[in-house]
């Protein structure tokens, strides 16, 4: 099952409490107050890791707890600090506040972390507090409570290429064709309900991932159909492969379809609009198919350029796309970004 966005609550633990204790031992004239500091609580920690695509483990824990600190001791001991609780989740993993909706971390790449929620500091032994004015000091402090929030945790897929159109216009197909991939595939719409990603061979030491983005239709930006739930997931891809329908079984017009779905981008994010595309003129495996294509060939070359006919069956323009694919994203290398992450807010910082 695929989930990219749940809710969770984390709790930090909380710390040790400190010890009252004094030393009286047998011919030691002299003792003195020892009690020992209370342990730290255990911070819990959201981690991103490369061999996870889904929240769904999330979905059916939705309560961390981190470990408490243990309690001080005498002679000095100081208590054990809690275990830290660490939740895996995959790359392109987006941490928000629940309540305000702010992004607290963005964790795109292998094992980076962010610190959810912090653990409270462990409260003082008596020992702490003996001075030449006070030699039996009779105060030992209790343990600080740990962070508690709840956190919304989104999934974006990443992606170096994004392919899209409408419903059965052979988007699963093409990804199988091309990659590892092995999508659900039949002759009718919204056959794919969730992303898939496929890693693309160009050749022996060149590849790149694509992922297969569920058929988008006319409001997909206000949420129908599938609808801004699957079009997060084209936002960190650097190029879209714009799959259009020639299939001679087909009556739709391509060009229409393509105006429709550049509306959904662009009402959805200006920055997804204007990402690079190809035009993939797909299903182009029947005589009937061809005639089409070269009826709208011209036309769509002005619409763009970056035109290609395929067929997945066939094998036909697939080499050429995945080369060309390959070549645009060369020529489209993100700058180098820090992501988002660390502590989170000021007032999260470490007690002194």
């Amino acid at each position: 099952m695929f989930v990219d966005q749940v809710k969770i609550t984390v709790r930090a633990g909380k710390g040790g409490d400190g010890c009252c204790s004094f030393r009286r031992e047998k011919y030691i004239p002299k003792g003195g107050p020892d009690g020992g500091d209370g342990g730290r609580g255990g911070d819990v920690v959201l981690q991103a890791v490369s061999n996870l695509t889904t929240l769904l483990d999330l979905r059916y824990q939705q309560l961390y707890r981190a470990e408490n600190g243990r309690p001080g001791s005498g002679n000095l001991k100081t208590g054990k600090s809690g275990e830290t609780c660490v939740i895996r989740v995959p790359q392109g993993t987006i941490v928000k506040d629940y309540d305000t909706g702010n992004v607290l971390a963005d964790l795109t790449e292998e094992f980076q972390e962010y610190l959810a929620a912090k653990g409270g500091r462990g409260g003082f032994g008596n020992d702490h507090y003996k001075s030449s004015t006070n030699r039996a000091p009779r105060r030992a402090d209790s343990g600080k409570p740990g962070d508690s929030r709840v956190l919304l945790v989104e999934l974006k897929l990443l992606a170096d290429v994004g392919i899209i159109g409408f419903p059965n216009a052979g988007k699963s197909t093409l990804i199988s064709k091309i990659s590892n991939a092995r999508p659900k595939v039949a002759d009718y719409p919204f056959t794919t309900l969730t992303p898939n990603l496929g890693l693309v061979r160009v050749d022996e030491y060149q590849s790149f991932v694509a992922a297969d983005i569920p058929g988008l239709i006319e409001g997909a930006h206000e949420g129908k159909g599938l609808g801004t739930r699957f079009l997060k997931h084209t936002e960190r891809t650097r190029v879209i492969l714009h799959m259009l329908d020639f299939s001679a079984l087909s009556d739709r017009d391509p060009i229409e379809d393509y105006e429709i779905i550049q509306k959904e981008l662009k009402a959805f994010s200006e920055e997804l609009y204007e990402k690079p595309q190809i035009l993939v003129a797909s299903k182009i495996d029947h005589p009937e198919a061809e005639d089409k294509f070269e009826r709208y060939r011209e036309r769509l070359k002005v619409i763009n350029p970056r035109l290609l006919a395929v067929s997945s069956v066939t094998g036909k323009g697939i080499s050429d796309l995945i080369h060309q694919t390959y070549q645009l994203l060369q020529e489209h290398v993100p700058p180098p970004d820090i992501a988002p992450g660390g502590p989170g807010k000021e007032d999260w910082a470490e007690e002194n």
